[in-house]
């Protein structure tokens, strides 16, 4: 089946599409002002006037931003400062009179907008601007693809659709009208693609197979689209710039002058032969491993840890409901949306090289709910072109009104579909990622700290904690591996002699590993310089003296409370068997803000209570004994003051009750002698090990003293 001229009633003018593109575009804008103006009423989310991001790894680039800025940073501090965002984020500061938290903050909305002008421009060349009309309001505030663009939301996430988006456009184009330059466009959008978002990879290679399929299918004999699959396979290599460079423009050369058939196989054959000798299959191997296969690290002595993609949400499987909502806004909008996707694959054959974008979405169900936004723009071309057909359907039997009809009709269903959306999004109120108190704690430990020390705490808050502080981490969001996350949550759960043996080793052994040119594995390097065989009778001598490396820098613990709530998370990539992988007794702890207190009993919620007069918890049918209950209270300085009654000696269970928070803790012995309770919800500490230098009810940090 041939793509079919269109020149309906959805067809319009080249000033009208531009209008209308307009709108659409200020459409996406507005609509991400109203998470600004419900933040605005929160002074808790503002720093130096201005509102804070509320993306984790938004911190990341803004610190790549700011050391460009600043001229310099130090080595192996993991700054990103040859990333396309930072450079265009720093860019943008040093031109326009915005702060730097300015940009970070308006930069998603303004780009992440931008998804309307692809799904504008495929529109177009298929002659259904209407659709694209319908289908532009709709992408630019789609639930998951709003979620990920939204004021704040400071990421590479805020281009990874509309890159893709524009790569699909190109390849339809060069389809359709066959244009020289097509080919050369189409890889240089790819290779723009990978470079502002590495992970870009297999739907670069997605791309080419669904070319590749669709050129055996339909076009064999076409010279041109080999042209085009020669071209694009350039884009998948992993050469150097200045191999592809060379390839691409020798290709341009070569395909200057008209050339046969087989001239045009030994150029695809050429550009194969790059892309194997490069590495091409690499990175996309890596992206398998990582979201579908889900492994966890292996090093060098055959040590098995915890994959980090079991904890992460987005890398999770979701349920069919959310996943139809975070496309289209809502299951029936969803169910029109494929619908009228399959149609106009069905009018328009070219339009089944959306697939890869398609299929990539519909891997959420698998793989994540942060693969949903490739499919937005793409479903979201099926809503419109299915509203079209019917309001055209419709408005043929009005004679002369027809057109007055089928706008009328086109009037309907777009409400139809932005109803939900919309209200996810006045739903949708997320808080910054830190607030102001926590940022000046981390503003305090920039005065206090040398660039070239660490902080030692959890993943979550390591781009956070370089941004604000000006230091070191040991694991971010980005460098939160199995091997990486093992000695900072060993760190974290363990007591203080353990926990202080093993920061230090980890900051050293970091150290030593970047000097050499590598990276993870720290676990596996202590063993081996230690000549130790079995790790669990080399973590067993972390319990008590060892000759550690000598100090070349200072290590602080950052411990916030927000840190409570995911603890037993953390504790559990340290909880495993380093010989087989499989996890061990999941330490007991329990976090409650919802009790009942009476006279003779605690009600901490869920049918655990604990009776005053014996001491005891019961937990089901059983009757365990307490054996403390400890008192918290918050000085003036924010400084924990701790009051233990002893109960029953020996006893599993112990019960904090922090009375500033309003919160009450139920966990075993593990995790009550941990580094992080001890220090942060009791205040207590060896002052032989630690010196607490700053306490704040959001935050505590020590300095190691070894």
């Amino acid at each position: 089946m041939k793509t079919k001229k269109h020149n309906g009633i959805g067809h319009t003018s080249e000033v009208t599409f531009w209008l209308m593109t307009a709108v659409a575009y200020l459409f996406a804008l507005t609509v991400r002002y109203y998470w600004v103006g419900w933040a605005e009423h929160y002074p808790e989310f503002f720093w130096h006037g201005t509102l804070m991001i509320n993306t984790n790894d938004g911190y990341f680039w803004g610190e790549g931003a700011r050391d460009i800025l600043a001229g310099f940073h130090q080595p192996h501090d993991l700054s990103p400062v040859t990333e396309p965002l930072s450079k265009l984020t720093a860019w943008l500061v040093r031109v326009a009179p915005w702060s730097l938290e300015e940009v970070m903050l308006w930069l998603p909305a303004v780009m992440g907008s931008l998804i309307v002008i692809p799904v504008m421009l495929i529109a177009r060349e298929l002659k259904q601007e209407i659709m694209g009309f319908v289908a532009a309001l709709l992408a630019g505030i789609a639930w998951s693809y709003y979620n990920r663009t939204m004021v704040g939301y400071y990421d590479t996430d805020m281009l990874t659709v509309v890159w893709p988006s524009l790569i699909l456009w190109a390849i339809v184009r060069a389809h359709l009208r066959k244009e020289k330059w097509m080919p050369l466009a189409v890889a240089l959008l790819m290779l723009l693609y990978w470079n502002w978002y590495p992970s870009a990879a297999p739907l670069n290679l997605a791309f080419v197979l669904a070319v590749l399929l669709y050129t055996l299918l339909f076009e064999r004999k076409t010279l041109y689209h080999y042209r085009l699959l020669a071209f694009m396979t350039i884009a998948l290599s992993s050469a150097p710039v200045w191999v592809l460079v060379v390839a691409l423009s020798a290709l341009g050369i070569w395909f200057w002058k008209q050339r046969g058939f087989k001239e045009h196989l030994y150029a695809l054959g050429a550009s194969l032969l790059l892309f194997a000798v490069w590495g091409g299959l690499e990175p996309v191997w890596y992206q398998v491993k990582g979201y579908l296969l889900r492994e966890g690290a292996q090093d060098g002595l055959n040590l098995h840890y915890f994959a980090v993609t079991k904890t992460v949400r987005e890398a999770g499987r979701i349920p069919f409901e959310l996943f139809a909502n975070r496309i289209s806004g809502s299951v029936g909008v969803f169910a029109l949306s494929v619908v009228g996707y399959v149609m106009l694959a069905w009018r328009y054959r070219v339009m089944w090289l959306a697939l890869p974008m398609v299929g990539l979405g519909f891997l959420a169900l698998n793989g994540g709910l942060r693969f949903t936004v490739y499919a937005v723009p793409i479903c979201a071309l099926g809503f419109g072109y299915l509203a079209v057909w019917i309001a055209e359907y419709v408005s043929a039997f009005s004679g002369q009104k027809r057109r007055i009809l089928f706008y009328l009709l086109i009037a309907l269903f777009v409400p139809t579909a932005l109803f939900p959306n919309i209200e996810h999004i006045k739903a949708y109120k997320v808080p910054t990622v830190l607030n102001r108190e926590e940022v000046t704690v981390l503003d305090r430990l920039r005065r206090l700290a040398k660039r070239e020390d660490y902080v030692l705490t959890w993943w979550d808050y390591g781009y956070p904690v370089r941004f604000y502080a000006d230091v070191k981490t040991l694991i971010d969001g980005g460098k939160h591996s199995g091997d990486v996350n093992f000695p900072v949550s060993y760190a974290l759960s363990r007591p203080q002699v353990a926990s202080a043996n093993m920061a230090r080793l980890d900051v050293e052994f970091t150290e030593r590993a970047y000097a050499k040119g590598e990276e993870g594995d720290y676990l596996g390097r202590m063993m081996r310089a230690y000549k130790a065989q079995d790790p669990d009778r080399f973590l067993a001598r972390l319990q008590d003296k060892i000759s550690l490396p000598a100090k070349t820098r200072d290590v602080y613990y950052y411990l916030p409370l927000r840190m409570l709530d995911i603890f037993p998370t953390v504790c559990a990539f340290s909880n495993i068997d380093l010989h087989t992988g499989q996890m061990r007794r999941q330490p007991f702890f329990i976090v409650s803000d919802r009790f009942k207190d009476t006279p003779q009993k605690l009600y901490l919620g869920g049918g655990i209570v604990l009776n005053k007069k014996n001491g005891r918890i019961a937990l089901g049918q059983k009757e365990i004994p307490l054996a403390s209950i400890t008192t918290v209270t918050l000085d003036k300085a924010g400084r924990p003051r701790a009051q233990t009654q002893k109960l029953h000696d020996g006893a599993p269970l112990y019960l904090i009750f922090m009375r500033s928070y309003g919160r009450i803790l139920l966990m075993d012995r593990q995790m009550f002698d941990s580094a992080y309770i001890q220090l942060f919800v009791l205040g207590r500490y060896d002052p032989a090990l630690f010196e607490p230098v700053i306490f704040s009810p959001y935050a505590a940090v020590y300095k190691l003293k070894r």
